[in-house]
């Protein structure tokens, strides 16, 4: 016996830097840290430092040209090496991921995205709050899988495929995104290798399912490497993809991916340094698209400054696997002028000619130069704290050139002298800047920006609030029942008592920032960490989860049929259970489902705090059974990757609680209360089940412990009904 059940939730810092390393061959591909070490924990000496994906800049100014002629010399080494192809980019097919400005991360469970209700997706409410506060965006990622995937053992294209509507209806959605002008991505995941087998390649697989619905382009997940067997699926398919990796590719896949996410721009815990730094294959390769995302950091204003210093793009990422992690008021309106610019002049910035560093007068003032055919444009972060104001750049001076203040929308009158033009415009501390300098009269795109951004800069961004804020949720009412003076038949009479409950949510991401998991009635936010002492009155219980016999009964008592009947009892055939389930727990029911049982039956689904108090009792217990773990006491683990039945509900008597409840550990978990913002929808399941599949520490955790409780996002019933969620029920007491 050990003291603690197995567990597949690490340490948290771990988890956010177990991606850094991965790599991907022709015969397959995997993370490189697809398990943790043993000691649970990786080190930051484990993390790829700054260095390896981005280039820093000359730490003096009057280095710059001995800088510039290294950098080029490297890249030349480094293309070479490569045996650099640059044919992808070349591609009229793929042409439109250079103008990803603006991606957006979106998950399948936003309420703004579907609407259970009224049971179809609402791209235009998704897009109108997103574009409301972040401007338009180019293209979208349609998160669908974690942190949901392993709850079952549904592979990734299994949860595709069972999104409301199925195939057909997704690509309704990507039709809908297409008119808006929305480029739309789905993921893949390398680590997902623990759950059902698909029975042919990933890549094949995937790329036929794209290519039904009319997505275009993938993103790699954890992967700094696309492997090239999805491009050749891609091209066997006669449906080419734009293939995404999550970080700076640095391989000879730059040759097949024309764009990637720099998923953060250090590592976490490492500060981005005052010069800034250089996009390495970005400047291996000025076509490639790279879109900066800064999930965890509420001041997101060095990954904007990198953003716009670089010339890439930004992806935004709020709804963070149900948590809302929104932009501050100050980040999103900078997003939509930084994205504005870079949309109008993007032809500049893909060019060959791209000079990082370019001389400015300003201490703390950094720019670069993208010259074009027809225009030159100059991007400028201020990386002081105090505002500057005064000449910032000193230019060649051509007859005829015109220069402009992007940022503010305004045209600069130079002082000419000695063959130079000298600019002069304000800068706010850690703010942004644009020039453009273009010969004779601006054309009618420039004018069009020019005039947004005179009146949008009529409000310095500065007036714009930085506070970061978490979003109130709410907890569904469960009403009381009539109160019962004896057990019903089957149930177990809980006393009252004076209890401190105590719980933490076990999401694998989001430390313990304000907004993670759920808030109870009495918390002012959301946070991992619960504890109240509480005064719970009188309930009874049913003794087990309510099983395959019960819920026959109740069908065929009440014809009930959900109007969302996907996946609904999706084990049994024939409108009944197999053979020898009778006293199996059902499950493939959603919390829907199990509400219309409980009116059925006069009780109602328990409160967490309920649920946790019968297994439990008094003494705060870690098990039903006490405080040491025993594996005698529940199934052995599931591991897969095809999901086995669950145990019978009585097939492990000596593991009841105190007061006599069973089945509380280890076979099915149970639906117990539903908390919703604005965003998010999600129920809180208790007693964790036995399917656990390998190969990652991404899948929907379990635990065993009763002070631990895990949180499941709800979409539609359809979607949310899983092979090992079931549930039981209470009845109130007199």
């Amino acid at each position: 016996m050990a003291a603690h059940p197995p567990r597949r939730v690490p340490h948290l810092v771990s988890l956010l830097v177990v991606c850094g390393g991965l790599w991907a061959s022709s015969e397959e591909w995997r993370p490189r840290h697809a398990l943790l070490p043993p000691s649970g924990v990786l080190t930051l000496g484990e993390i790829p430092p700054p260095h390896e994906v981005l280039l820093g800049g000359p730490e003096d100014p009057a280095g710059q040209p001995a800088w510039l002629a290294g950098l080029k010399a490297w890249r030349t080494e480094r293309l070479t090496r490569m045996r650099y192809d640059a044919g992808e980019y070349s591609r009229p097919e793929l042409a439109w991921t250079r103008r990803v400005f603006s991606q957006n991360q979106m998950l399948v469970w936003d309420r703004t995205f579907y609407d259970a209700d009224q049971r179809k997706y609402t791209v235009d409410r998704y897009l109108a709050d997103v574009e409301s506060r972040l401007g338009p965006i180019d293209a979208v990622l349609i998160w669908h899988v974690y942190p949901n995937l392993g709850v079952d053992d549904r592979n990734s294209l299994d949860l595709l495929r069972d999104l409301p509507g199925g195939l057909p209806a997704l690509k309704d959605v990507v039709d809908q995104f297409h008119r808006r002008g929305v480029k739309v991505f789905f993921p893949t995941l390398a680590w997902d290798t623990g759950t059902r087998p698909e029975g042919k390649p990933v890549w094949t697989a995937l790329v036929e399912v794209l290519k039904e619905i009319g997505a275009d382009g993938i993103n790699f997940d954890t992967l700094e490497s696309a492997p090239v067997e999805f491009r050749r699926a891609a091209e066997a398919a006669g449906h080419p993809l734009a293939l995404e990796p999550q970080f700076a590719i640095r391989d000879e896949s730059l040759a097949w991916s024309t764009l990637s996410w720099n998923d953060w721009v250090t590592w976490e815990d490492l500060s981005y340094p005052f010069i800034p730094m250089v996009s390495k294959v970005r400047w291996l390769e000025p076509r490639h698209m790279v879109n900066v995302t800064d999930r965890f950091t509420r001041d997101k204003r060095n990954s904007l400054q990198h953003a716009l210093f670089n010339g890439v793009g930004y992806a935004t990422m709020e709804n963070l696997w149900g948590f809302w992690y929104g932009m501050t008021a100050h980040d999103a309106e900078a997003v939509l002028r930084i994205t504005r610019i870079e949309r109008a002049l993007a032809a500049e910035l893909v060019s060959p000619d791209w000079e990082p560093h370019a001389p400015t007068l300003q201490p703390g003032v950094f720019a670069s130069r993208f010259p074009g055919v027809e225009r030159t444009l100059w991007t400028l972060v201020n990386r002081n704290e105090y505002a500057v104001t005064g000449d910032e750049l000193r230019v060649s001076a051509a007859a005829g050139s015109r220069y402009f203040d992007l940022w503010r929308g305004s045209e600069l009158t130079p002082t000419l002298g000695g063959g130079t033009a000298t600019l002069r415009l304000p800068i706010e501390g850690l703010g942004f800047g644009a020039v453009a300098a273009v010969h004779g009269d601006p054309p009618a795109s420039l004018k069009e920006l020019l005039s947004y951004m005179a009146a949008r800069s009529a409000r310095p961004l500065s007036a714009y609030s930085r506070e970061w804020k978490p979003l109130p949720q709410t907890m569904v009412e469960i009403r009381p029942t009539r109160a019962a003076d004896t057990p019903p038949e089957g149930m177990v009479r809980i006393p009252a008592g004076d209890y401190d409950f105590v719980v933490r949510g076990i999401e694998i991401e989001g430390g313990n920032d304000p907004g993670v998991d759920v808030q109870y009635p009495w918390e002012d936010a959301p946070r991992r960490f619960h504890r109240r002492r509480m005064r719970i009155e009188s309930f009874f219980v049913d003794r087990t989860p309510v099983t395959n016999e019960a819920f026959k009964r109740f069908l065929d008592a009440t014809r009930y049929r959900p109007d969302d009947d996907h996946n609904f009892l999706r084990d049994w055939q024939n409108g009944t259970f197999p053979e020898g389930w009778a006293a199996k727990p059902v499950t493939w029911v959603s919390i829907e489902d199990a509400r219309a049982y409980a009116a059925w039956a006069g009780k109602r689904l328990p409160h967490d705090w309920e649920w946790q108090y019968a297994a439990q009792s008094a003494d705060g217990r870690l098990y039903p059974w006490g405080n040491d773990w025993d594996v005698r006491m529940v199934p052995a683990p599931d591991h897969g990757p095809t999901r086995r039945p669950p145990a019978d509900v009585i097939g492990f008597p000596r593991a009841a609680s105190a007061l006599g409840v069973l089945d509380l550990a280890g076979n099915v978990s149970q639906w117990t209360d539903e908390f919703r913002d604005d965003h998010t929808r999600a129920a809180i399941l208790r007693g964790a089940a036995s399917y656990q599949p390998l190969g990652s520490v991404w899948y929907f955790p379990q635990t065993y412990r009763l002070d631990e409780h895990q949180k499941y996002l709800l979409m539609s019933p359809g979607r949310d009904r899983a092979g090992t969620i079931g549930f039981r029920l209470v009845v109130d007491a007199r």
